[in-house]
Protein backbone atom coordinates (compact mmCIF):
# COMPACT_ATOMS: atom_id res chain seq x y z
CA UNK A 1 0.00 0.00 0.00
CA UNK A 2 1.45 3.07 -1.14
CA UNK A 3 1.50 6.00 1.30
CA UNK A 4 -0.96 8.39 -0.28
CA UNK A 5 -3.37 5.36 0.18
CA UNK A 6 -2.22 4.87 3.86
CA UNK A 7 -2.38 8.83 4.39
CA UNK A 8 -5.98 8.66 3.21
CA UNK A 9 -7.09 5.96 5.44
CA UNK A 10 -5.82 7.24 8.59
CA UNK A 11 -7.42 10.25 7.74
CA UNK A 12 -10.64 8.76 6.87
CA UNK A 13 -9.96 7.27 10.59
CA UNK A 14 -9.82 9.74 12.11
CA UNK A 15 -13.00 11.34 10.76
CA UNK A 16 -15.09 9.06 11.28
CA UNK A 17 -13.01 6.94 14.71
CA UNK A 18 -16.91 7.19 16.60
CA UNK A 19 -18.45 4.64 14.21
CA UNK A 20 -15.35 2.06 14.37
CA UNK A 21 -15.63 2.47 18.27
CA UNK A 22 -19.28 1.33 17.89
CA UNK A 23 -18.25 -1.37 15.48
CA UNK A 24 -15.33 -2.71 17.92
CA UNK A 25 -17.59 -4.83 20.53
CA UNK A 26 -19.22 -6.25 17.54
CA UNK A 27 -15.73 -7.34 15.93
CA UNK A 28 -14.69 -8.51 19.42
CA UNK A 29 -17.64 -10.72 19.76
CA UNK A 30 -17.46 -12.80 16.09
CA UNK A 31 -13.47 -12.88 17.15
CA UNK A 32 -13.83 -14.03 20.17
CA UNK A 33 -16.90 -16.69 20.17
CA UNK A 34 -16.68 -17.36 16.10
CA UNK A 35 -12.75 -17.26 15.62
CA UNK A 36 -11.03 -18.36 18.32
CA UNK A 37 -12.86 -21.75 18.83
CA UNK A 38 -11.83 -22.51 15.11
CA UNK A 39 -8.72 -23.55 16.69
CA UNK A 40 -10.53 -26.62 17.83
CA UNK A 41 -11.47 -27.79 14.13
CA UNK A 42 -8.50 -29.94 14.44
CA UNK A 43 -9.54 -32.04 16.21
CA UNK A 44 -11.88 -33.33 13.32
CA UNK A 45 -8.42 -34.85 11.99
CA UNK A 46 -7.38 -36.46 15.10
CA UNK A 47 -7.63 -39.04 17.34
CA UNK A 48 -8.46 -37.09 20.12
CA UNK A 49 -8.17 -37.89 23.56
CA UNK A 50 -8.51 -35.30 26.54
CA UNK A 51 -5.53 -36.61 28.57
CA UNK A 52 -3.41 -36.12 25.74
CA UNK A 53 -5.03 -32.77 25.07
CA UNK A 54 -5.70 -31.38 21.49
CA UNK A 55 -1.72 -31.29 20.26
CA UNK A 56 -0.77 -33.92 22.04
CA UNK A 57 -3.44 -36.12 19.80
CA UNK A 58 -2.18 -38.27 16.54
CA UNK A 59 -3.19 -37.23 13.41
CA UNK A 60 -5.66 -39.83 11.29
CA UNK A 61 -6.24 -37.11 8.49
CA UNK A 62 -9.82 -37.87 6.69
CA UNK A 63 -10.47 -41.24 8.74
CA UNK A 64 -13.29 -39.51 10.63
CA UNK A 65 -14.82 -38.32 7.12
CA UNK A 66 -14.27 -42.01 5.12
CA UNK A 67 -16.67 -43.39 8.29
CA UNK A 68 -19.27 -41.25 8.14
CA UNK A 69 -19.60 -41.23 4.43
CA UNK A 70 -19.30 -45.14 4.45
CA UNK A 71 -22.00 -45.70 7.42
CA UNK A 72 -25.09 -46.84 6.64
CA UNK A 73 -26.82 -43.94 8.33
CA UNK A 74 -25.41 -41.42 5.92
CA UNK A 75 -28.12 -41.64 3.90
CA UNK A 76 -30.62 -41.56 6.12
CA UNK A 77 -29.49 -38.43 7.74
CA UNK A 78 -28.43 -36.34 4.67
CA UNK A 79 -32.05 -37.50 3.11
CA UNK A 80 -33.52 -35.93 6.66
CA UNK A 81 -31.81 -33.24 6.82
CA UNK A 82 -32.32 -32.20 3.14
CA UNK A 83 -35.99 -33.06 3.20
CA UNK A 84 -36.73 -30.29 5.98
CA UNK A 85 -34.35 -27.44 5.05
CA UNK A 86 -36.24 -27.88 1.30
CA UNK A 87 -39.18 -28.02 2.72
CA UNK A 88 -38.81 -24.84 4.68
CA UNK A 89 -37.31 -23.74 1.70
CA UNK A 90 -40.60 -23.87 -0.75
CA UNK A 91 -42.21 -21.88 2.17
CA UNK A 92 -39.66 -19.06 1.88
CA UNK A 93 -42.25 -16.79 0.30
CA UNK A 94 -44.50 -16.81 2.91
CA UNK A 95 -43.33 -13.97 4.89
CA UNK A 96 -43.33 -11.60 1.43
CA UNK A 97 -46.85 -12.52 0.76
CA UNK A 98 -47.96 -11.55 4.62
CA UNK A 99 -45.93 -8.40 4.62
CA UNK A 100 -47.30 -7.18 1.41
CA UNK A 101 -50.73 -8.38 2.77
CA UNK A 102 -50.45 -5.93 6.17
CA UNK A 103 -49.37 -3.22 3.72
CA UNK A 104 -52.24 -3.48 2.25
CA UNK A 105 -54.45 -3.38 4.92
CA UNK A 106 -56.11 0.27 5.39
CA UNK A 107 -57.75 -0.58 8.40
CA UNK A 108 -54.76 1.05 11.65
CA UNK A 109 -57.00 -0.87 14.61
CA UNK A 110 -57.18 -4.33 12.60
CA UNK A 111 -53.67 -3.99 10.95
CA UNK A 112 -52.35 -3.74 14.57
CA UNK A 113 -54.27 -6.50 15.83
CA UNK A 114 -53.31 -8.74 13.37
CA UNK A 115 -49.50 -7.63 13.06
CA UNK A 116 -49.59 -8.59 16.85
CA UNK A 117 -51.10 -11.67 16.48
CA UNK A 118 -48.65 -13.11 14.12
CA UNK A 119 -45.61 -11.60 16.03
CA UNK A 120 -46.35 -13.21 19.31
CA UNK A 121 -45.55 -16.94 18.57
CA UNK A 122 -42.06 -15.29 18.32
CA UNK A 123 -41.21 -14.52 21.40
CA UNK A 124 -42.38 -18.60 23.12
CA UNK A 125 -38.95 -20.23 23.71
CA UNK A 126 -38.50 -23.39 21.72
CA UNK A 127 -39.06 -25.61 24.61
CA UNK A 128 -42.38 -24.29 25.19
CA UNK A 129 -43.18 -24.65 21.55
CA UNK A 130 -42.06 -28.02 21.25
CA UNK A 131 -44.31 -28.66 24.66
CA UNK A 132 -47.58 -26.95 23.36
CA UNK A 133 -47.05 -28.84 19.77
CA UNK A 134 -46.88 -32.17 22.12
CA UNK A 135 -49.93 -31.44 23.86
CA UNK A 136 -51.86 -30.34 20.91
CA UNK A 137 -51.41 -33.22 18.85
CA UNK A 138 -51.76 -36.01 21.91
CA UNK A 139 -54.17 -39.04 20.71
CA UNK A 140 -56.26 -38.59 24.19
CA UNK A 141 -56.65 -35.04 25.28
CA UNK A 142 -54.69 -32.68 22.25
CA UNK A 143 -56.88 -29.98 20.75
CA UNK A 144 -56.44 -31.07 17.14
CA UNK A 145 -57.33 -35.30 18.04
CA UNK A 146 -60.16 -33.69 19.97
CA UNK A 147 -61.15 -32.08 16.75
CA UNK A 148 -61.08 -34.86 14.58
CA UNK A 149 -63.15 -36.86 17.35
CA UNK A 150 -65.79 -34.45 16.94
CA UNK A 151 -66.08 -34.77 12.87
CA UNK A 152 -66.83 -38.45 13.81
CA UNK A 153 -62.82 -39.16 12.88
CA UNK A 154 -60.24 -41.43 14.84
CA UNK A 155 -57.39 -40.09 16.67
CA UNK A 156 -53.87 -39.99 14.76
CA UNK A 157 -50.89 -40.94 16.79
CA UNK A 158 -48.77 -37.49 14.60
CA UNK A 159 -45.76 -37.52 17.09
CA UNK A 160 -45.04 -41.53 16.75
CA UNK A 161 -46.02 -41.57 12.76
CA UNK A 162 -42.45 -40.48 10.99
CA UNK A 163 -44.30 -39.69 7.95
CA UNK A 164 -45.95 -36.78 9.61
CA UNK A 165 -42.92 -35.62 11.37
CA UNK A 166 -41.72 -33.24 8.56
CA UNK A 167 -45.27 -31.81 8.86
CA UNK A 168 -45.53 -30.54 12.12
CA UNK A 169 -41.73 -29.16 12.21
CA UNK A 170 -41.75 -27.39 9.61
CA UNK A 171 -45.50 -25.76 9.61
CA UNK A 172 -44.75 -25.10 13.59
CA UNK A 173 -41.67 -23.06 12.64
CA UNK A 174 -43.78 -21.53 10.08
CA UNK A 175 -46.12 -20.47 12.97
CA UNK A 176 -43.78 -19.31 15.19
CA UNK A 177 -42.06 -16.97 12.49
CA UNK A 178 -44.03 -16.36 9.90
CA UNK A 179 -45.01 -13.04 11.90
CA UNK A 180 -41.81 -11.79 12.48
CA UNK A 181 -40.13 -12.92 9.48
CA UNK A 182 -42.46 -10.49 8.00
CA UNK A 183 -41.28 -7.52 10.02
CA UNK A 184 -37.87 -7.00 7.27
CA UNK A 185 -40.25 -6.63 4.56
CA UNK A 186 -42.85 -4.41 6.11
CA UNK A 187 -39.17 -1.81 6.93
CA UNK A 188 -38.89 -2.10 3.45
CA UNK A 189 -42.20 -1.47 1.93
CA UNK A 190 -42.17 1.61 4.35
CA UNK A 191 -39.53 3.42 1.83
CA UNK A 192 -41.57 3.14 -0.95
CA UNK A 193 -42.59 6.39 -2.65
CA UNK A 194 -46.28 6.80 -2.42
CA UNK A 195 -46.12 8.85 -5.47
CA UNK A 196 -45.28 6.12 -7.64
CA UNK A 197 -48.60 4.84 -6.22
CA UNK A 198 -50.68 7.53 -6.92
CA UNK A 199 -48.78 7.72 -10.69
CA UNK A 200 -49.73 4.18 -11.29
CA UNK A 201 -53.48 4.88 -9.89
CA UNK A 202 -54.03 7.74 -12.16
CA UNK A 203 -52.71 5.52 -15.24
CA UNK A 204 -55.59 3.15 -14.28
CA UNK A 205 -53.51 0.55 -12.56
CA UNK A 206 -55.32 -2.13 -9.93
CA UNK A 207 -53.72 -2.97 -6.57
CA UNK A 208 -52.71 -5.96 -7.73
CA UNK A 209 -50.51 -4.34 -10.85
CA UNK A 210 -49.24 -2.00 -8.47
CA UNK A 211 -48.26 -4.56 -5.90
CA UNK A 212 -46.50 -6.21 -9.15
CA UNK A 213 -45.14 -3.72 -10.57
CA UNK A 214 -43.64 -1.21 -7.45
CA UNK A 215 -43.75 -3.28 -4.32
CA UNK A 216 -42.04 -6.61 -5.19
CA UNK A 217 -39.39 -4.96 -7.39
CA UNK A 218 -38.71 -2.21 -4.18
CA UNK A 219 -38.41 -5.34 -2.08
CA UNK A 220 -36.70 -7.20 -4.26
CA UNK A 221 -33.29 -6.22 -2.57
CA UNK A 222 -33.86 -7.63 0.44
CA UNK A 223 -35.94 -10.48 -0.81
CA UNK A 224 -32.43 -11.30 -2.32
CA UNK A 225 -30.01 -10.44 0.70
CA UNK A 226 -32.39 -13.14 2.70
CA UNK A 227 -32.19 -15.90 0.77
CA UNK A 228 -28.62 -16.04 0.47
CA UNK A 229 -28.54 -15.98 4.66
CA UNK A 230 -31.34 -18.61 4.42
CA UNK A 231 -28.80 -20.76 1.98
CA UNK A 232 -25.92 -19.87 4.11
CA UNK A 233 -27.53 -21.79 6.52
CA UNK A 234 -28.93 -24.21 4.40
CA UNK A 235 -27.92 -27.50 6.57
CA UNK A 236 -28.53 -25.54 9.79
CA UNK A 237 -31.69 -27.27 11.42
CA UNK A 238 -32.12 -26.06 14.89
CA UNK A 239 -31.84 -28.97 16.63
CA UNK A 240 -33.36 -28.55 20.00
CA UNK A 241 -36.82 -28.36 18.47
CA UNK A 242 -36.18 -31.41 16.24
CA UNK A 243 -34.18 -33.58 19.52
CA UNK A 244 -37.55 -32.01 22.32
CA UNK A 245 -40.23 -33.51 19.19
CA UNK A 246 -38.05 -36.75 18.75
CA UNK A 247 -38.59 -40.10 19.89
CA UNK A 248 -37.40 -43.52 19.04
CA UNK A 249 -41.08 -44.21 16.63
CA UNK A 250 -40.23 -41.14 14.61
CA UNK A 251 -36.59 -41.45 14.09
CA UNK A 252 -36.39 -42.63 10.50
CA UNK A 253 -37.39 -39.04 9.57
CA UNK A 254 -36.31 -36.98 12.47
CA UNK A 255 -33.43 -38.13 12.64
CA UNK A 256 -30.73 -35.07 11.62
CA UNK A 257 -26.96 -34.58 10.89
CA UNK A 258 -27.18 -32.35 14.19
CA UNK A 259 -29.28 -34.35 16.47
CA UNK A 260 -26.31 -37.21 15.22
CA UNK A 261 -23.53 -34.73 15.92
CA UNK A 262 -24.88 -34.09 19.80
CA UNK A 263 -25.45 -37.79 20.29
CA UNK A 264 -21.90 -38.88 18.77
CA UNK A 265 -20.41 -35.73 20.54
CA UNK A 266 -22.11 -35.45 23.75
CA UNK A 267 -23.57 -38.70 24.78
CA UNK A 268 -21.11 -40.92 23.47
CA UNK A 269 -18.22 -38.81 24.13
CA UNK A 270 -16.83 -39.09 20.10
CA UNK A 271 -15.48 -35.86 20.11
CA UNK A 272 -13.15 -35.72 16.56
CA UNK A 273 -16.00 -37.79 14.66
CA UNK A 274 -18.83 -35.53 15.79
CA UNK A 275 -16.74 -32.35 14.71
CA UNK A 276 -15.73 -34.10 11.76
CA UNK A 277 -19.63 -34.26 11.02
CA UNK A 278 -20.13 -31.08 12.07
CA UNK A 279 -17.12 -30.00 9.88
CA UNK A 280 -18.96 -31.76 7.23
CA UNK A 281 -22.29 -29.58 7.46
CA UNK A 282 -20.23 -26.21 7.35
CA UNK A 283 -18.38 -26.81 4.59
CA UNK A 284 -21.80 -27.41 2.61
CA UNK A 285 -22.98 -24.09 4.42
CA UNK A 286 -20.21 -22.36 2.72
CA UNK A 287 -20.23 -23.66 -0.62
CA UNK A 288 -23.96 -22.66 -0.63
CA UNK A 289 -23.57 -19.43 0.35
CA UNK A 290 -20.71 -18.99 -1.83
CA UNK A 291 -22.25 -20.22 -4.73
CA UNK A 292 -26.09 -18.31 -3.89
CA UNK A 293 -23.99 -15.04 -3.52
CA UNK A 294 -22.45 -15.35 -6.97
CA UNK A 295 -25.23 -16.25 -8.92
CA UNK A 296 -27.86 -13.38 -7.00
CA UNK A 297 -25.03 -11.16 -8.12
CA UNK A 298 -24.67 -12.12 -11.81
CA UNK A 299 -28.57 -12.18 -12.17
CA UNK A 300 -29.56 -9.56 -9.94
CA UNK A 301 -26.75 -7.44 -9.21
CA UNK A 302 -27.71 -7.87 -5.42
CA UNK A 303 -25.20 -9.49 -2.68
CA UNK A 304 -23.66 -9.36 0.02
CA UNK A 305 -20.48 -8.77 -1.11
Amino acid sequence: MSQSAIATVLRNFRRTWQLYVLLLPALLYFFILHYIPLYGVQIAFKDYMATKGIWGSPWIGLDHFQRFFNSYYFKDLIRNTLVLNVYGLLLFPLPILLALSFNEVKNATFKKWAQTITYAPHFISTVVMAGMVIAFLDPETGLINSIIKVFGGNAIPFLIIPQWFKHIFVWSGQWQGLGWGAIIYLAALAGVNPDLHDAASVDGASRIRRIWHINIPAIMPTVIILFILTMGSFMSIGFEKVLLLQNALNMSSSDVIQTFVYRSGLLQSEYSFSAAVGLFDSLINVVLLVLTNLVARRTTGNSLW
